[in-house]
């Protein structure tokens, strides 16, 4: 997800370009080829063999990931689960030129703008059956499933969440006499007054990344500008609402840190680690929290991101992680369904979750309960936080996935972070929100018209 989109879709060119010219050079042989021997019959007793690629490349979570395939495998003998690590950064090449050259896994982790490309390839298995399946018995949250929803099918299997949230002490407001801000215009006036000799009220980013894409669209979502597009495909980006959202957003930066128009997640974390910053906007905090600051549960505050007079409730920017299935063979499908139930049954599938803790959030009702989520001992220390997490992704929006409708387009305005460049015409190049939002809907048509 850190990698800029705009190579990856290059190089994805070019990796689908080389894997369909060694296909149809393998398709035509310059020389008369000798038969092949007929293949050995396949042995009936054998285990099916699944393979599933992720990226969660952190060894603590591998080591999650393969404790659970270990007892999954261990009670299913006719079943044998492999895992095979993979990274964001490669997967958007890698995962294709699988596909085109037949060696593709039978199980592949995915997020929303990822899962048109493999769908548009044929080979990802609709999914509303089992899904359905799911919800029955453990109730999906519809905000979940809702991105992989298109073209008449569900396309993937929605496995956790990951939803911005407003970080916060709650020792520095009480010191400063301020109550947690639900409106826009308290935010801003408790940024003002907490920005004091060494500590800066908020900090916002305003580099051309995907992080500085993904706050502004907590500021759209608040200000009602959630849907990019029109219904028809066309775009809606600008509009009065969104205008609101980037002004808003530059009368908050004046209380940013000098230096945020160069950071991403990490310089965010670090500034409310060191308590430079009084409030920032992140998925989680509570690691570094825990790990570089006071770690003081009682202290770490965590509330919805405050919205605008014209909005009635809060929401935010949520990330819905799914898996996709890529095999057309029935036993292998039913074999890695099989694995899913393991997967999403309570009692594993907390234990699944916090293969990261805090990070990862239930997309069921039933996981929100289960046991093993909450007992990890950071989920113990930090609970009434991640409640407030878990709610909060109910309430989780994206760009170019909203209301039902999917628009793969999305892609190209992402790989360009047009969102941030539309940002950085307001904040440091000081252009009125209404000219640039005009000027960003113009280079979004551009980006999607290529």
């Amino acid at each position: 997800m850190k990698q800029t989109k705009r190579s990856i879709w290059l190089v994805l060119a070019l990796a689908l370009a080389t894997a369909l010219l060694a296909a149809c050079a393998m398709a035509t042989p310059a020389t008369p080829a000798a038969e092949a021997p007929a293949s050995a019959p396949e042995d009936a007793t054998a285990p099916v063999e699944i393979t599933l690629w992720h990226m969660e490349q952190p060894p603590h979570r591998v080591e999650r990931i393969q404790q659970l395939i270990d007892e999954f495998n261990a009670a299913h003998p006719d079943i044998v689960v492999h895992q095979e690590p993979q990274n964001w950064g490669e997967i958007y090449t890698k995962a294709p030129a699988a596909v085109a050259a037949g060696n593709a896994p039978e199980l592949l982790f995915a997020i929303p703008d990822f899962t048109p490309i493999l769908k548009d390839l044929g080979k990802v298995q609709p999914m509303e059956e089992f899904v359905a399946e799911i919800d029955e018995r453990y109730g999906y949250y519809p905000a979940a499933v809702e991105p992989y929803n298109y073209d008449g099918h569900t396309w993937a299997v929605p496995l956790y969440n990951m939803a911005h949230s407003l970080w916060y002490r709650k020792s520095v407001f009480a010191e400063a006499g301020i109550e947690p801000p639900t409106t826009w215009e308290e935010w801003l006036a408790a940024a003002e007054q907490l920005t004091t000799d060494g500590q800066y009220g908020i900090g916002l980013p305003a580099n051309k990344h995907l992080y500085t894409d993904q706050v502004v669209y907590d500021f759209m979502v608040n200000a009602g500008a959630d849907e990019i597009y029109n219904p028809d495909g066309t775009l809606r980006f600008n509009n009065p609402q969104t205008v609101e959202a980037y002004d808003f957003y530059s009368q908050l930066y004046r209380f940013s840190p000098p230096d945020s128009p160069n950071w991403t997640w990490g310089e965010a974390e670090a500034c409310f680690a060191n308590r430079t910053c009084a409030m920032i906007l992140q998925f989680t905090v509570i690691t570094t929290y825990d790990t570089q600051a006071e770690g003081d549960p009682e202290d770490l505050g965590v509330i919805p991101i405050p919205h605008s007079a014209s909005v009635e409730n809060s929401g935010t920017i949520a990330y819905s992680n799914a898996v996709m299935l890529l095999t057309e063979d029935p036993a292998k499908q039913e074999a890695a369904k099989e694995f899913l139930r393991f997967i999403l049954t309570p009692g594993n599938y907390g234990r699944f979750l916090n293969m990261e803790p805090g990070l990862f959030l239930p997309v069921t009702e039933a996981g929100s309960q289960d046991e093993t989520f909450w007992n990890d001992p950071l989920a113990v220390k930090y609970q009434s936080q991640i409640e407030t997490m878990v709610e909060n992704a109910q309430t989780g929006r994206l760009f170019g996935f909203t209301n039902g409708n999917t628009f793969p387009s999305i892609a190209a305005i992402s790989a360009q972070n047009l969102l941030a460049q539309t940002l950085q015409m307001v904040v440091i190049d000081g252009m009125p929100a209404e000219e640039a939002v005009a000027q960003g809907q113009r280079l979004m048509e551009e980006a999607i018209s290529q």
